[in-house]
């Protein structure tokens, strides 16, 4: 345990309540607005849509060089 990541300690405050009031999201059961709508400025999506046909396309190549 002496290898402990400073970002992963407790911070001494109290957790946040479960919510338990199902009923009022029976009209609206979606996901919340800023869930949706937030800008993702820092994702892993734009580097993703370069990396996975990439790979793929490695992938495809390798396995055709090892059929034969």
């Amino acid at each position: 345990m002496e290898n402990v990541d400073p970002k992963h300690t407790e911070s001494g405050e109290t957790p946040k309540p479960i919510e338990k009031d199902y009923e009022s999201h029976k009209d609206n059961p979606g996901p919340a607005k800023p869930a949706v709508t937030e800008k993702d400025v820092n994702g892993a999506g734009s580097v993703l849509k370069w990396i996975l046909p990439i790979a793929v396309i490695i992938g495809l190549i390798v396995w055709f060089a090892m059929r034969k």
